[in-house]
């Protein structure tokens, strides 16, 4: 079969012509370009075992295990991101970046359907690439050099654990002790595969941006993530049965729809390691 890569509106692009459990050397080649080239990739009609969504991972990089979700039983390379019908929160209801709390950040996730709700639960994406390349001149000027800080801790920490005791998102996170860490990379970056250039901020995971006051530094974030938020550079990705995601957190943010409240939604997450981020030009 041909792999056909077609850009989806906003951001990511959908991959056809492709079976994910008998890729062969070209086929990863083509998929890591396109990756690079469009920041997330759709597929459809996929029936991916567990032990080749392991190995699509492999192919990319080192698998990430997980230290707050809790993992599939007999797979913990695999995460599970579930919600309950008795739930009323959903996981990454936020706009975010994966692991941009780590020294070095993970290269990007790969999520799989396994359990749907009738309607809604939704993934919506942004390409940081395209918003970089809607800013203004002098905007880009301002912000090549500047670097701000991320954390995990107020997220997925022992004070957040105290937090989602009072929550049903409580029993859905582990190993509060490990989110200890913080971490500085460029606001704009230099993509890995693609060398383009990508803002690397995101509201849930960011906490300031360094070397400018606290005013300053609020009111930069917040221009920032208006910028990107605008429906331009956004794609809403409807889940189906067969349905794989997998997308580059070095290039997007998403954000997961909490719209399907008393039905269960399962899907299976594997992260793959990723490299130190740099702004060089």
């Amino acid at each position: 079969m041909t792999i056909e890569v077609t850009a989806a509106h906003g951001a990511g692009a959908y991959i056809a012509g492709v079976d994910l459990n008998t890729l062969n050397k070209t086929d990863i080649d083509t998929l890591r370009k396109s990756l690079g080239d469009y920041g997330v990739l759709f597929f459809r009609d996929q029936a991916i075992t567990c032990e080749n969504h392991i190995r699509l991972a492999e192919q990319f990089g080192r698998i990430n295990i997980n230290r707050f979700f809790t993992a599939l039983p007999d797979y913990p390379q695999i995460a599970q991101v579930l919600k309950e019908p008795d739930q009323t929160q959903n996981i990454g209801e936020l706009w975010h970046t994966d692991h941009s709390y780590d020294q070095i950040p993970a290269l990007g996730s790969i999520l799989v359907a396994r359990e749907l709700p009738q309607s809604g639960g939704d993934t919506l994406f942004i390409s940081m690439i395209a918003a970089y390349n809607g800013l203004d001149a002098s905007m880009r000027k301002h912000l090549q050099g500047l670097t701000a800080t991320h954390s995990s801790r107020h997220v997925f920490g022992t004070k957040a654990l105290k937090r989602h005791s009072q929550d049903d998102l409580g029993g859905r996170f582990k190993n509060a002790d490990a989110a200890t860490q913080d971490s500085i990379h460029p606001v704009i970056i230099r993509h890995p595969i693609s060398g383009a250039q990508a803002i690397y901020v995101n509201p849930q995971f960011t906490l300031h941006i360094n070397n400018l006051p606290a005013d300053e530094s609020n009111s930069l974030l917040i221009e920032l993530y208006e910028h990107c938020k605008q429906e331009a550079y956004q794609h809403r990705f409807e889940w189906k049965p067969g349905s794989v995601a997998f997308w580059d957190n070095r290039a997007t943010w998403h954000q997961a729809l909490n719209d399907y409240q008393g039905e269960r939604r399962l899907m299976h997450r594997i992260t793959i390691e990723g490299q130190p981020l740099t702004g060089r030009i």
